[in-house]
């Protein structure tokens, strides 16, 4: 089966045989928007049989993978009421992001029976909660930390664009780019601390591309994991053929 997590600025995609367990892929990959046209000879030869996406990059997004996937009737993922123990309590369940239930899902999958806060850095960052009985309760979505850095650049007079880096910079920097990458990383990390405040005992599950720059700075316990989207796709297509 093929798997496709379709974010704001990539689409990351795994293949895996029908009898892998979630997370067990024997190809992957990702690429930015502009590199779309690439996927067509990056899933050939795999002998796709059924593919499952989720989208939240927008209507020409949708019609471009259309066009591209190897089956013409691949499966659009979406939130739903409940699926394989994860039960949504978002007030209209439906608006609740493919990309966030399948996150959390994919968390759920990995961490059964644990209370949870999984954060994704990607283009925004979404902070959600779980409870350990399977309750997806809500939770947060604030710019990701490239949109963090830039809105300064653009917003401003004087204050420098800037981008992430790997060294954390000190929380009292004493030069103008690292004071606004101390700001933007402990903004970052501010909300995924304030959600795990809000759920005791929970594990922190942290993913995304900018994932690397914001985990160090957390004062919690956290786990990182690649492609936790693609990991819940993989959970929710094992049980919706699981009799």
């Amino acid at each position: 089966m093929l798997l496709v997590d379709a974010g704001n600025t990539r689409v990351k995609w795994a293949i895996a045989h029908a009898d892998a367990a979630p997370g067990e892929w024997t190809a992957h990959g990702a690429v930015v928007h502009a590199e779309l046209d690439g996927l067509k000879d990056a899933w050939a030869g795999h002998g796709v049989t059924r593919a499952l996406v989720s989208n939240v990059a927008g209507t020409a997004i949708r019609e471009r993978l259309a066009a591209l996937l190897p089956l013409s009737q691949p499966e659009w993922f979406g939130a739903r009421p409940e699926l394989a123990g994860l039960r949504n309590r978002y007030r209209n369940p439906s608006q609740l992001g493919a990309d966030r239930f399948a996150a959390a899902l994919g968390a759920r999958t990995l961490a059964p029976g644990q209370a949870l806060v999984v954060a994704t850095c990607g283009t925004a960052t979404t902070v959600d909660g779980v409870t350990a009985g399977g309750d997806f309760v809500g939770g947060m979505i604030l710019p990701g930390l490239g949109l963090m850095l830039s809105s300064l650049a653009r917003g401003t007079a004087q204050l420098p664009d800037t981008s992430a880096q790997e060294a954390l910079p000190p929380t009292f920097a004493d030069n103008t780019l690292d004071a606004i990458r101390a700001g933007c990383v402990a903004a970052q990390a501010g909300a995924i601390e304030r959600a795990f405040a809000a759920l005791p005992a929970a594990l922190c599950i942290v993913s995304g591309g900018a994932a690397g720059h914001v985990a160090p700075a957390l004062s919690v316990p956290y786990r990182m994991l690649d492609n936790i989207v693609l990991v819940g796709l993989h959970a929710a297509a094992i049980a919706s053929t699981t009799p």
